[in-house]
């Protein structure tokens, strides 16, 4: 009888994890790489070496020991990408408070949610993010601010903020300024961060980020030294960071993209950070790599994209990029050739991953074909175990569709203060259920075939949205698409089309039925095919499926509930 081989998989390394704090790594590479550039923020005109950005970690850990946080408070970040960000990070961690990272894209009400959820007594704060005003957002929540002469909140909806800092050059009523945090310490000062340095443990909650809700409030997920700093490290080994390297990071910083996989996986190799704008512009991104000859990039496909179509794209000598990690959603076939041929990408890489397994369980190797790197997202991460489990928890065998679960060092604490909802994701074996339809190979590689509650029901027949959106990349005037479920009387769902063209093409939507019908089953073919100029995304550049479901229902007034 032939042994059926099952859908799970460990992931070995010659590597064995790194035992210590990010503190203590952080030094650790500020003492071998003192002189080499560490941070380069280019829209603000910084350049830190690693001995500088020590230097001024080292201080605002101090200055925030000094108004009084102590190791466990909380301190929430709400900022776009900038050199601040870092050295928050950074000193958060050496001096074992917990670092809240916020949607820079945060209106009033999930500002407040989120700061009273988890007790946060800091907020670091940017002057601005696109059209909203930080501080006049907080002080509308918080108009005790204004009356705060010595700088110490007492706020009535806010009861646990005391202190505010804002990254300006101007003085404010009631806020620190970021600049003002920044003298150097005295040597009691030092020993004091040093001390409380030295007394953290791995095991310790270091990080919160929310989970952004597409139902009901976010929910808080704590991460430790050592989910997140190992992830970054084997993030940057997969694509062979050196001190050499010159990593672009024009993904957003509160998220794990670029905290972890950006900002970690530089420090624990020696590499450079550098962050071409404060969120993503193409142009911007494309003049810092030939600028600063970086040597890696990271995006979301539609920021791939969005480089590869920009009008002065051929202006632009790219050629010192060698790799790289596209993440986030499913890179199409036609966008993977475009990055290696013609941005030089030849060692781009594919990671998967969510903010709960902190956030990479597998990713694609520098070596994989194209295919492996467009059709799967790799193999599993080194020191993880990955299975795929039927609706009764049964592990399939390969090649069989299950529910994806990751177990190892990278699997979040829980959510915070939310037991409930931490046993609805973490079984009692400590395996994360991810909510992801996945397929394993004999070899090893992952697929992801979609949500589990993306997944389109069309007559009882399971569809996957991903399937048509890498097919329909493949129609020439296809720039971007995204394929949801709508509900229907007949068929329960139909399948729905949201489509982006390239910059002057056209193509009706009778086309695009036909170009479906002609290449993929009768069943796979959208009924509904809509064009859009731009989708509702998060901050984090995803397009929200769901918000275009709420679109799509009211236009074409299908509002009653899918069956």
């Amino acid at each position: 009888m032939t042994q059926v081989r099952l859908s799970y998989a460990y992931g070995t390394s010659s590597q064995p994890l790194l035992g210590m704090t990010i503190g203590e790594k952080f030094d650790q590479a500020c003492q071998q790489y003192a002189e080499q550039d560490a941070v380069v923020s280019v829209h603000q005109n910084v350049r830190l070496s690693y001995k500088q950005l020590q230097d001024q970690v080292n201080a605002f850990a101090c200055s925030l020991l000094q108004l009084g946080l102590e190791k466990g408070d909380r301190i929430a970040i709400w900022s776009p990408n900038c050199v601040e960000w870092t050295i928050t990070q950074f000193a958060a961690f050496k001096a074992g408070m917990i670092l809240v990272n916020l949607n820079p894209a945060y209106k009033s009400s999930e500002l407040e949610y989120v700061l009273n959820k988890v007790s946060c007594k800091a907020l670091v704060i940017a002057p601005q993010f696109k059209s909203s005003n930080y501080q006049d957002i907080l002080t509308k929540i918080a108009p005790e601010i204004t009356q705060s002469i010595d700088k110490l909140l007492s706020s009535k909806r806010l009861p646990h903020l005391k202190h505010i800092i804002k990254i300006d050059h101007e003085q404010h009523t009631g806020i620190h300024r970021f600049a003002d945090l920044l003298p150097e310490p005295t040597a009691a000062q030092l020993d004091q961060l040093h001390a409380i340095a030295a007394d953290l443990q791995f095991d310790e909650t270091i990080n919160i980020q929310f989970t952004s809700g597409t139902t009901g409030n976010p929910k808080g997920t704590m991460l430790t030294h050592n989910n997140i700093l190992n992830n970054g490290y084997f993030v940057g080994e997969a694509i062979h960071l050196t001190p050499q390297d010159r990593v672009c990071i024009s993904v957003p910083l509160f998220h794990c993209f670029g905290m972890v996989m950006g900002n970690l996986a530089c420090i624990t190799h020696g590499s450079t950070m550098v962050y071409p704008s404060a969120v993503f512009n193409p142009l911007d991104t494309l003049k810092t790599i030939q600028q600063e000859k970086c040597t890696a990039a990271y995006g979301v496909p539609t920021m791939f994209i969005a480089l590869l179509e920009h009008e002065q794209f051929d202006e632009f000598d790219l050629s010192s990029l060698r790799t790289g990690i596209m993440a986030g959603s499913p890179c199409p076939r036609e966008i993977m050739q475009r990055v290696i041929e013609r941005m030089h990408m030849t060692e781009i890489t594919i990671c998967y991953g969510m903010t709960e397994t902190a956030p990479v369980s597998a990713q694609s190797s520098t070596a994989d074909s194209v295919e492996r790197r467009v059709g799967t997202v790799g193999r599993v991460h080194p020191h993880l175990e990955i299975k795929i489990v039927d609706e009764n928890g049964k592990v399939v065998p390969r090649g069989n569709l299950g529910e994806l679960c990751v177990r190892g060092y990278s699997v979040m604490l829980g959510y915070w203060e939310d037991t409930d909802k931490t046993q609805e994701v973490i079984d009692v074996a400590k395996w994360m259920h991810t909510g992801d339809i996945a397929e394993m190979d004999e070899e090893g590689f992952v697929k992801i075939k979609g949500r589990i509650k993306d997944m389109v029901i069309r007559g009882g027949e399971n569809l996957f949205p991903k399937e048509i959106e890498d097919f329909l990349y493949t129609h020439p005037d296809v720039s971007d698409v995204q394929v949801i479920g709508l509900p229907d009387a007949r068929y329960g769902e139909e399948l729905c089309a949201c489509i982006i063209l390239h910059e002057h093409h056209q193509v009706n939507e009778e086309a695009i039925r036909r170009y479906c019908a002609e290449h993929i089953s009768h069943n796979k073919v959208p009924r509904y095919v809509r064009f859009f100029t731009e989708f509702p995304m998060t901050a984090s550049g995803k397009a929200q499926k769901f918000k275009l479901q709420e679109l799509m229902r009211q236009e074409l007034n299908l509002l009653e509930d899918i069956a």
